[in-house]
């Protein structure tokens, strides 16, 4: 299992920790010890489920358990995942969060279920190199989240989740065709500035998506009440809006010149190490929920490209800041055979988690 770093520090590299081993034994037989707990390799067994899926289960739950009882396995988790004790957390609702998720990944490890995962595949067009990305989730922690780009597009979906948001949502997605101008650097730091221009985008976005459905239905019409087939003019149209668009975005992001960056008063960051310049900053929306993945909504925020192995993400409703970092980890046959099997994955993983 790959671990994040402890939070906040998102620079730093993955951890390692073994879940399970197999001995090959002569005769095609094999043998599986479970690697969790403290008390040393214990008997475990694997089954195939179906292609690209297996599950794992402990033969020998009580090696899982402490001598002190789930009080002392919390807090021996909270200094192996989180790198502190439960004494250096003083905000209540962190220590919430925290236990909610203990008590959520300690009833898994029983049994677990494994699903192939692909990397996203790229093209020379990307803003950068797609992949997996630690980031900063508040009082969550760190997370990973893989970033994809679907034209103009750019994903952000959970490979680890929280009890918020589970994995395999999309807890961002950024509007490639609308960058953001920043507020000049005298009001870099004025969150209602930034927040007229975040909405002001907004509000542009929810216009052309209206125009492009009105436009969408009336071709409908025409093509059923038409004999012949309908004039291409309202197409052509769209596409040129669109390409438009799309040039716009293209020509901002080939700009060299970096900006100044800095976040605005009142917005809250894990890690206060972040850049302070960017190359662009894009139009984006981030998932948000109550406990359980209840109401979940999307809202407004800003996509910030530092460089190529580090972005950001401020969320506008929850005065927030997420800081990503690249993972780079080198996986082994874990590109996706195709644009269309790698979709399919991201729905799939999107299914299992709603």
């Amino acid at each position: 299992m790959y671990l994040p770093p402890h939070d906040p520090h998102v620079d730093d590299p993955m951890r390692f920790k073994p879940l399970f081993r197999i001995h090959l034994m002569e005769r095609k037989c094999a043998t599986v010890e479970c690697m969790y707990g403290h008390k040393g390799p214990h008997n475990g067994h694997i089954q195939i489920v179906k292609k690209d899926e297996f599950s794992t289960k402990c033969n020998q739950t009580d090696h899982h358990r402490m001598s002190g009882g789930r009080q002392e396995e919390f807090r021996t988790w909270l200094r192996e995942e989180w790198g502190r004790t439960l004494e250096d957390i003083f905000h209540e609702h962190m220590q919430e969060l925290i236990l909610m998720k203990f008590i959520y990944t300690s009833q898994y490890d029983n049994c677990l279920t494994y699903r192939r995962i692909y990397l996203p595949p790229s093209s020379p067009d990307d803003l950068i190199q797609p992949g997996l990305f630690k980031g900063t989730y508040g009082s969550h922690g760190l997370e990973i989240v893989m970033l994809s780009f679907h034209g103009k597009k750019a994903k952000g979906t959970k490979i680890t989740g929280d009890p918020n948001i589970p994995a395999g949502q999309q807890t961002v997605e950024i509007d490639l065709a609308h960058p953001l101008q920043l507020p000049d650097i005298e009001n870099l730091g004025d969150f209602s500035e930034l927040s007229r221009i975040v909405l002001e985008v907004q509000e542009q976005v929810r216009r052309e998506e209206q125009e492009r459905e009105q436009r969408q239905e009336e071709e409908e019409h025409s093509q059923q009440a038409a004999s012949q087939p309908a004039s291409p003019l309202g197409g052509e149209g769209a596409e040129g809006e669109e390409t438009a668009a799309g040039a716009e975005g293209t020509a901002q992001d080939k700009a060299p010149a970096s900006q100044p960056f800095v976040l605005p008063m009142g917005v809250i960051s894990r890690n206060e190490d972040y850049p302070r310049t960017c190359r662009i900053c894009f139009y984006g929306t981030g998932l948000i929920a109550g406990h359980g993945f209840t109401s979940p909504e999307r809202t407004p925020g800003v996509f910030v490209l530092f460089d190529d192995d580090r972005f950001g993400f401020i969320w506008l409703e929850l005065k927030s800041f997420s800081l990503y970092s690249r993972i780079k980890v080198s996986f082994q046959n874990a590109q996706a055979p195709s644009r269309e099997a790698f979709d399919e994955m991201l729905k799939n993983i999107q299914s299992l988690a709603t």
